[in-house]
């Protein structure tokens, strides 16, 4: 596993780290399986692990919690999420503050992630959502300076919405933001304009998250897959958006180097980028685990490759579906 510098927290963190939604959100999670995958990729030196409560209303927090107490000869690096309080994902530009993040609420939710991770301060605690016009309003300041001043909070974040990287450029320029969490892969390229620049500017951690687009990227994806009644995947993957998915999959395809997967080329792209911090699939099977933390070797993909992958960027804009 290679380790890289988390912004100005000074961490290291491991490049490949273990996103967490999968534990509660969706159809499969076996309680005994997951713990396996979970201590398996601690094992192979995964020490950054991306929650919230909003995956099983503190479920996988509550799973994360165990890991860290069974690995506690370790330092594991807990990152987690205040949920939007009108519980909609993503926030849209007419959402007051004070209807998603009033203060109170967060000083709220912080506490029940405490006592959740059963720890006494969050490494991250990180909005779930975000609009970049709230980013002089003195609330949300106010909130995450007194909980930080009260050691309960460690450093702050912010996840940004669903194709929408721009949308977070003024917060970041407050100074009270130390990471933010967006959507970058093989398709999602257009962090690269504005917000990677303005975070090497400042010394922000990136965390990038959806490596695998939903699973488009993994390869396995066709025009006929269904997913189990309940499965959030069910959702996203309406047919507009499933056939375009998987058409811009299947044109990746011949690119593949002899060897080499859809899964790792995806992964390898994304590290071949110096300004990601580190990346979290998300991981439910103990051989996913095996197969992503291998990818973690310091070997990025040629630039002949890295500049035939820029011509799949897919700019896309948030739609219903696309939550």
């Amino acid at each position: 596993m290679q380790y890289r510098t988390f912004g100005r927290t000074g961490w290291q963190v491991s490049e490949v780290g273990y996103g967490m939604w999968g534990m509660a959100g969706w159809t499969g999670s076996e309680s005994e399986e997951v713990n396996r995958a979970l201590d398996r990729s601690v094992e192979l030196g995964c020490n950054f692990f991306d929650t919230a409560w909003g995956y099983g209303e503190g479920l996988s927090e509550q799973i994360l919690n165990a890991l860290v107490k069974r690995h506690s000869q370790k330092k594991l690096y807990v990152a987690t999420k205040v949920p939007p309080k009108n519980r909609k994902w993503p926030s849209k530009p007419e959402f007051k503050l004070t209807d998603v993040f009033p203060s109170d609420y967060i000083v709220e939710y912080t506490e029940k992630s405490l006592q959740n991770l059963g720890v006494e301060t969050i490494d991250l605690q990180q909005f779930h959502v975000w609009e970049d016009d709230w980013a002089q309003q003195d609330e949300w300041k106010e909130a995450i300076t007194k909980l930080t001043q009260q050691g309960k909070v460690q450093h702050w974040g912010i996840s940004v919405n669903r194709w929408e990287p721009n949308n977070s450029l003024q917060t970041l320029q407050t100074g009270l933001i130390d990471a933010v969490q967006v959507i970058y892969n093989i398709f999602d390229q257009a962090t690269e304009d504005k917000l990677f620049p303005l975070c090497r500017e400042l010394n922000i951690g990136v965390i990038a998250r959806v490596p695998f687009d939903e699973g488009t990227l993994t390869g396995t994806m066709t025009k006929e897959t269904t997913f189990p009644e309940g499965d959030w995947r069910g959702t996203y993957f309406v047919p507009e958006n499933l056939n375009a998915s998987v058409e811009h999959a299947d044109a990746l395809k011949p690119l593949l180097p002899q060897g080499m997967n859809l899964p790792e080329m995806a992964l390898r792209f994304i590290l071949s980028n110096p300004d990601v911090a580190t990346t979290i699939p998300g991981m439910r099977k103990l051989r996913n685990v095996e197969a992503n933390m291998s990818v973690s070797d310091g070997k990025g993909l040629p630039e002949n490759l890295l500049k035939e992958l820029k011509n799949h960027r897919w700019d896309r804009e948030p739609t219903q579906w696309s939550q």
